[in-house]
């Protein structure tokens, strides 16, 4: 698949999900106590008014927990229909429709990245040229959180909330992607692996990694 093609794929998907989507998720919309924890200790590690983009950020749920733990942080997303939901719930953020392999920001501009949940539609094969992207992004010494499913089987759907459009979720294995990372030149600085909570209709367990740049420049 062409990066065009799993791009537009989900665009057009959360496009055409958004609502369904944002409703469905607003009785947990930040997930476990446990996912809780881990964003709050990557706010704790940026720092208080440190720079952060919450990137593939969907309904902005995330990106408003972090401004709550007093980040000056913004979201991106590729969908335009996920972008108004999060305009409309958290009008007193930014958020704006862009893609994580091109960021229309400057080298080390950020102190703190966020991907939860949106590198899953990523091919394995492009993961490289995004974690290099995360890496261009970062200050030195800025830090990235990571989340995912763990797992080796994608998970192909073909309808969803009853509109007839397709997506390949992807779940990788924690090691794997922890050797992308440090191949990427960043330091790992946590690996977290959940057993899945049924409570949330979670299949398989759920992995975050948090990773910082290092102080030199990365290679």
């Amino acid at each position: 698949m062409t990066e065009a093609d799993f791009l537009t794929e989900t665009r057009v998907f959360y496009d055409a999900v958004a609502e369904d989507y944002a409703v469905h998720s607003s009785d947990a919309p930040m997930g476990t106590p446990l996912d809780r924890g881990l964003l709050y200790g990557f706010a704790e590690l940026v720092g208080e008014g440190g720079e952060v983009a919450d990137l593939g950020c969907g309904p902005g749920r995330v990106t408003a927990y972090l401004a709550s733990r007093g980040l000056s942080v913004f979201g991106l997303d590729l969908s335009e229909s996920m972008l108004a939901i999060a305009r409309r719930e958290h009008p007193g953020l930014r958020f704006e429709r862009g893609s994580m392999l091109e960021l229309d920001l400057p080298d080390g501009s950020l102190d703190g990245v966020v991907s939860w949940y949106s590198t899953i539609h990523t091919p394995l094969d492009r993961l490289p040229d995004v974690f290099a992207e995360f890496g261009r992004v970062l200050r030195p010494g800025g830090h990235l959180l990571l989340g995912f499913q763990a797992g080796d089987e994608p998970r192909r759907y073909e309808e969803a909330f009853g509109h007839q459009v397709a997506l390949t979720f992807r779940r990788r294995r924690p090691e794997r992607i922890a050797a992308l990372l440090e191949a990427a030149g960043f330091v790992l600085r946590s690996r977290t692996l959940r057993e899945p909570d049924e409570a949330f209709g979670e299949p398989v367990p759920q992995a975050c990694l948090v990773a910082r740049k290092p102080q030199e420049p990365m290679s």
